[in-house]
């Protein structure tokens, strides 16, 4: 049964679609079978996976609809599987708000690949809408990347807000495992104010170590690789395996 982790910040550019590359292709390196959703109208994901989201002919706008079933719309690129998004999702968003239990239709598409894989991460858009409310309601647990200025920090109350709506609502379940520091400047007095004020303004878990602000990080994306491919040896990429060991003991753990 796999585990389903969503990663969501409604504030863009904080390292969500990185992270869950990154992370993706360091639990694959521990031998973990991993899926990535990508549920964002942006289709970052897709892109930085190498993919020309233009070029699809189906992605998971087609399961959302209802047109296709989510394994007929899997792509595997290197080894990992991928859920693919395009633009056409921005109309899918439109469509479930017309339909009777919207907040569940991914977490019921996904259902039928659960036994095919150890790891499921969901890549949430940039908003609070039905498009993360379904990622919310389709994972076990989240993960909160966050970028270490304060316009960041500000954001994780309203997060927190829409997670307890969802647990009252869609996925009384759902947990939170933590907040992942990304683009983290350690010489600044900034990264570690704003660390400590999540961990004791909002009782969150920060997990370690945070990821280093880096070059080698924005520039995997429009190379088709995670950093872990395109810079094994960066301080960002080492970053992410150690988080990766981390959230794999968990798992295992909880087996």
């Amino acid at each position: 049964m796999a585990r389903v982790v969503a990663v969501a910040n409604q504030k863009g550019g904080v390292a969500k679609t990185t992270t869950v590359h990154a992370l993706a292709r360091a639990f694959m390196d521990l031998g973990r079978r991993v899926l990535v959703v990508d549920l964002d109208p942006q289709a970052s994901l897709t892109f930085a996976l190498g993919l020309d989201p233009d070029g699809l002919e189906r992605s998971l706008h087609d399961v959302v609809v209802r047109r296709a079933k989510a394994k007929d719309v899997l792509v595997e690129v290197d080894g990992l599987d991928l859920l693919p998004a395009t633009i056409d999702l921005a109309g899918a968003e439109l469509h479930l708000l017309t339909k009777t239990g919207r907040e569940y239709v991914v977490r019921r598409a996904l259902e039928p690949l659960h036994d095919a894989y150890d790891l499921v991460l969901i890549d949430c858009p940039p908003s609070l809408g039905i498009l993360t409310i379904n990622g919310l309601t389709a994972a076990g647990e989240v993960l909160i990347p966050l970028q270490c200025e304060t316009l960041s920090q500000r954001g994780v109350g309203q997060l927190l807000e829409t997670i307890d709506d969802v647990r009252a609502y869609t996925n009384a379940d759902l947990s939170i495992r933590g907040v992942v520091a990304t683009m983290f400047d350690g010489r600044t007095r900034l990264a570690h104010e704003v660390v400590a004020q999540v961990r004791a303004e909002h009782d969150l878990e920060v997990l370690e170590p945070p990821v280093p602000k880096s070059v080698k990080v924005a520039e995997a994306p429009g190379r088709g690789r995670s950093v872990l491919e395109h810079a094994p040896a960066s301080r960002p990429a080492e970053a992410y395996r150690a988080l990766a060991a981390v959230l794999d003991r968990d798992g295992r753990r909880r087996r």
